[in-house]
C-alpha cells in the first residue's frame, strides 16, 4: 500500500504544471506553441528567459518537496529510498500526463532534476557536468536530457549495489525497475527528439529556430 501512496502522492505534486500555468498568466497555452510541452526548454524558447527559469524552479522544487515529505515521513523505514522513487515516478507521471489537461504535459527532466537532488548529492554532479558539457558543446538541450537520464540509471544500480540506500535486499530489483522505468520514460518522451537528432533537423538551443 505504501507504494501505491508514494505514487498518488507524488502524482498529486506533479499535476502542478509550472509551464501552463505561466502561460496562462501571459494568455496563452503552452502547449499550442513550440514543441506543444509545457516544460523549460518550450517555455525557454516561447516565452524567454524569465519564463524558463521560473518553469524550471517550480517544476524542480515540486519533485524535491515531494520526495522530502515521503523521506521525512518514512524515514528509518528499511525501503526509504525505494520510496522516494516510487514518488518521484508518481510526480514525472503527474508532469507527464496530467489528467485535467488531457494528459498532455511536460517531459519530465527538471523534475527528474529534483529527483537526482533528492536522491544523490553524488549522482546530481556527474548528471550536472554532462548536462552542461553536451549543450555547451552540441547546443542540444534534448541530447544533454537523455544523456542524464541513461547516467541516473547507471548510477542507480551501481550505488544501490555498493549498499548505498535504503533498500531491502529483497526489493533491489524492484529499484532497479523502477530507475528503468523512470529512464525508460524520459527517453519516450524525446523519441521525436530522438528522430530529429538521427535526421540532423534538431533545434540546438541557440542558432536555428527550427521546432523542438
Amino acid at each position: 500500500m505504501l507504494r501505491v501512496f508514494c505514487l498518488v502522492f507524488g502524482y498529486v505534486f506533479g499535476l502542478f504544471q509550472t509551464g501552463y500555468l505561466y502561460g496562462r498568466m501571459n494568455h496563452i497555452d503552452i502547449r499550442n506553441y513550440g514543441s506543444g510541452n509545457s516544460g523549460t526548454t518550450n517555455a525557454l524558447r516561447v516565452l524567454g528567459k524569465k519564463a524558463g527559469l521560473i518553469v524550471f524552479i517550480g517544476d524542480f522544487f515540486k519533485m524535491v518537496l515531494a520526495c522530502l515529505l515521503v523521506r521525512l515521513f518514512l524515514k528509518g523505514d528499511p525501503n526509504t529510498d525505494l520510496y522516494v522513487l516510487y514518488t518521484g515516478l508518481g510526480v514525472v507521471m503527474g508532469h507527464n500526463f496530467p489528467f485535467y489537461l488531457g494528459f498532455k504535459g511536460g517531459k519530465g527532466i527538471a523534475s527528474m532534476a529534483g529527483l537526482l537532488v533528492s536522491m544523490d548529492w553524488r549522482v546530481t554532479l556527474v548528471c550536472a557536468a554532462v548536462f552542461l558539457g553536451t549543450v555547451i558543446i552540441t547546443r542540444y538541450v534534448s541530447l544533454g536530457s537523455i544523456f542524464v537520464v541513461i547516467l541516473f540509471f547507471i548510477q542507480m544500480v551501481l550505488y544501490e549495489s555498493m549498499g548505498a540506500y535504503q533498500v531491502a535486499p529483497g526489493s533491489r530489483l524492484e529499484f532497479y525497475a523502477l530507475a528503468g522505468v523512470l529512464t525508460g520514460m524520459a527517453i519516450w518522451r524525446h523519441r521525436a527528439n530522438i528522430r530529429r537528432l538521427l535526421a540532423g533537423t534538431e533545434n540546438k538551443l541557440w542558432g536555428n529556430k527550427k521546432k523542438s
